[in-house]
């Protein structure tokens, strides 16, 4: 069997990297120089998506597509998103407003907010203070759902993977 799962999140909130640490495939990316004030904080972005495959113990494989952070991108996010599964959303906490982030994605794939088919994974926790998930469990609780919420770091293949099987437990796939 063969599952499409959607990565999605603010620039640098660690999709690719994410997509880099597990998948069983060279990943197929699509960055380029970015070329506006993002610039000051990043070297490359993708434009696209980033693509790449993992295969499970049963020999069921999960696609994984990221999705582009830059807003002026989002017609990407929908294109990706059709077949898939559920999303993982990657929440940079070193933002400003990371929950308002991530009130703004939830609202945004709200077709698998509302199926409760979301795993949200908080990035970058070591680098500000405040290391704790609670604004962000509370958060979900306007909209009515229990989803899995963890710290991730999105370097780390065990991390990923995680995000990912847990999202597919919740959606009761048999793999």
């Amino acid at each position: 069997m063969a599952y499409k799962i959607v990565f999605a999140g603010q620039v640098g909130a660690g999709k690719t990297t994410a997509i880099n640490a597990i998948s069983d495939i060279p990943v197929v990316s699509t960055e380029a120089n970015t070329s506006d004030s993002l610039a000051q904080t990043k070297q490359k972005t993708t434009v696209a998506m980033d693509y790449g495959a993992l295969h499970l113990s049963n020999d069921d494989k999960v696609f994984l597509y990221g999705t582009p952070g830059q807003e002026r991108f989002n017609f990407m996010w929908e294109i990706l998103s059709v077949g898939a599964l559920g999303i993982v959303l990657l929440i940079d906490h070193s933002q400003a407003q990371p929950v308002q982030d991530m009130r703004f994605y939830l609202d945004t794939f709200s077709s698998f907010t509302k199926q409760g088919a979301v795993a949200i994974g908080v990035t970058h926790m070591d680098l500000t203070e405040g290391d704790s998930l609670a604004p962000y469990l509370e958060c979900l609780q306007d909209y009515h759902i229990s989803v899995p919420v963890f710290e991730v770091d999105a370097r780390e293949s065990r991390d990923v993977k995680t995000l990912v099987l847990s999202l597919l437990a919740m959606l009761d796939q048999d793999f």
